[in-house]
C-alpha cells in the first residue's frame, strides 16, 4: 500500500488521465475573502510535485484578490468515473517568476493573447467590446513572442491535509486522511 501521498496522487492522477475523456486535470478551487466568506470555481492543475499543486490565473482576478487577502485554498479533485475523489487543503505561495514565464511560453498564442485581453471577474460591457480587446492584443504582438502579463502568474497550494475518498459500496467509502508533520506525513481514516 502507497503510504506517500504525492505517489498515491500521482497514481490516481494517471488513472484519471487514462479513465477520464475531459479535463482530468481540473480541479475545484475554494478560497475565502480577508471576512472568511468562501467562494469556489474550477482550474486546472498545471503542476504537482512534493512542493504541491500549481495553477494559474489572473492576480487581478477575485480568486487573486481572495488568496492575496487570505493566503489558504482548499481543491477538490472528482473523478466521476474512477468513484474517487481527492481533497487538499493548505496555504498557498506564488510560483517563481521563471516557472510562471516557463509555463506561460507553453499556453497557445490564442491563451497568451487572451490573458493579456482579459480583465478576469470585472464586470464586462458588451461581449463585442471583449473581441476588439482581442483583435486589438493581436495587433499588438504581431510578429512577436506574447510575453507574460504582469498581472498572470501562478500559486502553489503546499498541502497540510491530503484526503483520499474511495467510493464504496452502501455508502462505507472508505476515506485515508494524510496530514503532514515536521517528520513528512502521518496517515489515519475518518469515517465515510
Amino acid at each position: 500500500m502507497v503510504t506517500d501521498p504525492h505517489e498515491l496522487f500521482r497514481q490516481w492522477m494517471s488513472e484519471a488521465e487514462a479513465a477520464e475523456s475531459s479535463d482530468p486535470n481540473a480541479m475545484a478551487l475554494a478560497t475565502a475573502d480577508a471576512a472568511g466568506r468562501p467562494s469556489v470555481r474550477m482550474v486546472l492543475l498545471k503542476g504537482h510535485d512534493a512542493r504541491g499543486f500549481v495553477f494559474y490565473t489572473n492576480l487581478d482576478s477575485r480568486k487573486g484578490g481572495e488568496l492575496a487577502a487570505n493566503g489558504h485554498a482548499a481543491l477538490l479533485f472528482h473523478w466521476k468515473s474512477l468513484r474517487r475523489q481527492v481533497r487538499i487543503e493548505g496555504p498557498i505561495e506564488p510560483v517563481a517568476s521563471d516557472e510562471a514565464d516557463a509555463y506561460f511560453a507553453t499556453r497557445s498564442r490564442d491563451s497568451q493573447l487572451g490573458a493579456w485581453t482579459s480583465e478576469q471577474s470585472r464586470p464586462l460591457e458588451s461581449r463585442a467590446l471583449f473581441e476588439a480587446r482581442y483583435e486589438a492584443m493581436r495587433d499588438r504582438f504581431d510578429g512577436a513572442d506574447v510575453p507574460r502579463p504582469p498581472r498572470w502568474s501562478g500559486f502553489r497550494v503546499r498541502p497540510e491535509r491530503i484526503e483520499f475518498w474511495t467510493d464504496r459500496a452502501h455508502r462505507l467509502h472508505e476515506r485515508r486522511l494524510f496530514t503532514a508533520t515536521d517528520d513528512g506525513w502521518s496517515e489515519g481514516l475518518l469515517y465515510p
